[in-house]
């Protein structure tokens, strides 16, 4: 039987899966391998019907290039007892190539230390994909479909922008990342935005809905102060996941709720979580501002890669084949700032229970912190008095006492 590979993809899309996917086939091709695509995730892989597709060159060379997957992907999360062999037995399977975010990364560990133990000779190699970047892959480095995603988020946000100035009105933007805000600094350093609030910048404090508001507030009277009447701010919902239900449900938006009675968040617009609580405040403190919420999550994921991803994505398709012709498996395929191509070992990066640790935003890096300080708008304590025209108490709008940074 001919040897071959399987591709999956799991969680959910982002620029340039059609181009690792098009990379790892073509150069397996190339080679004589059969390339099996497995269709819903590692659902599809062990169902006992998995839906299947066979790569050619003339399919890779269409998707390339293309948004979206051209494997149908699930956020399924097997578990110990749903693995089997027969799959990679039957189709004499060599290679598993996974393509997704830390959940996708966590579930690819596991299923290669039990291949091991049931001594199926199948080497594994992860694809690291999120628009979140937040695997934990060298320092510099960017997962798969950030960048795209970045860009996109940019032109939607500096849009926005443009809105906010020429309307006079204040927009809250939110922005995906579960708990790392990486996509939303990225977008808001890019287009210059007034406030930027991210899980990370509240390393000396607990996250609250509270402090969240009363930043962007910071922000909303410096510029009423400086004369500028209009703004945004970006907000990452990787806020949520340091928030407790109790704090989530206090907001009074009507929730659905999943089979272990947490909020579900997916249903909800969390720009419109955000923007409610603003404005609830605003009208509290007599300041008359006007806005509105917008998100952005769903418009990136699917759109085409950018020239970076394309390049990028290609180099990390065919870094799969370089890894396994030197027999690397159980690791992330890696390419550094110059283009070299590296293992990451998944058992290097994971915690006690085997699940892979997020990268998160450094927020002590000159960068970050020459954002935060230098390009933001907040009240100071130099700003105190003037601020009194708008609170009686300027100092809780500190944004600097606020964080308890120095």
């Amino acid at each position: 039987m001919k040897k071959s590979i399987a591709i999956m993809a799991g969680g959910g899309p982002a620029p340039g899966i059609n181009t690792v996917i098009a990379s790892v086939a073509k150069v397996f091709l190339k080679e004589g391998y059969r390339v099996i695509g497995i269709h819903d995730g590692y659902k599809g892989l062990f169902s006992f019907k998995p839906q299947l597709i066979d790569f050619n060159f003339e399919l890779c060379d269409k998707i390339m290039n293309v948004g979206g997957s051209a494997l149908q992907m699930s956020r399924h999360k097997p578990k110990d007892d749903e693995f089997r062999t027969d799959f990679f037995v039957n189709n004499n399977v060599r290679l598993l190539v996974t393509i997704g975010g830390d959940d996708t990364a966590s579930t690819a560990n596991r299923i290669s230390k039990f291949l091991t133990e049931n001594n199926v000779s199948i080497q594994n190699i992860h694809v690291p994909k999120t628009i979140d970047n937040d695997l934990p892959i060298p320092e510099g480095s960017p997962t798969f479909g950030y960048q795209t995603a970045k860009e996109a988020g940019v032109r939607i946000a500096a849009t926005v922008y443009e809105d906010a100035r020429t309307s006079g009105n204040w927009f809250v933007v939110s922005a995906m990342g579960r708990e790392a805000g990486h996509l939303a600094f990225g977008i808001g350093a890019a287009c210059h935005y007034p406030m930027i609030v991210i899980p990370e910048m509240f390393n000396e404090t607990r996250i609250s809905f509270e402090k969240i508001i009363k930043l962007v507030i910071s922000s909303i009277i410096k510029r009423k102060i400086l004369g500028i009447d209009y703004g945004a701010a970006i907000i990452s919902e990787g806020v949520f996941h340091f928030l407790t239900n109790t704090e989530i449900e206090a907001t009074d938006i009507s929730f659905t709720y999943d089979e272990h009675g947490h909020p579900e968040l997916g249903n909800v617009s969390k720009a419109h979580i955000f923007n409610m609580l603003l404005q609830r405040k605003l009208k509290e403190l007599n300041i008359n501002v006007k806005s509105r919420p917008v998100e952005l999550g769903y418009e990136l994921r699917c759109v085409a890669p950018s020239a970076f991803d394309l390049l990028y994505c290609s180099l990390l398709g065919i870094g799969v084949n370089t890894l396994f012709n030197e027999g690397k498996t159980g690791c992330m395929v890696t390419s550094g700032p110059n283009g070299d191509i590296a293992p990451l070992y998944l058992k290097d990066v994971e915690d006690k229970n085997g699940k892979v640790k997020p990268r998160l935003v450094n927020i002590h890096s000159q960068k970050t912190q020459l954002v935060f300080r230098n390009n933001l708008h907040f009240i100071h304590e130099r700003d105190y008095e003037q601020a009194r025209q708008f609170v009686k108490n300027p100092e809780e709008y500190d944004f600097l006492k606020i964080l308890n940074w120095d």
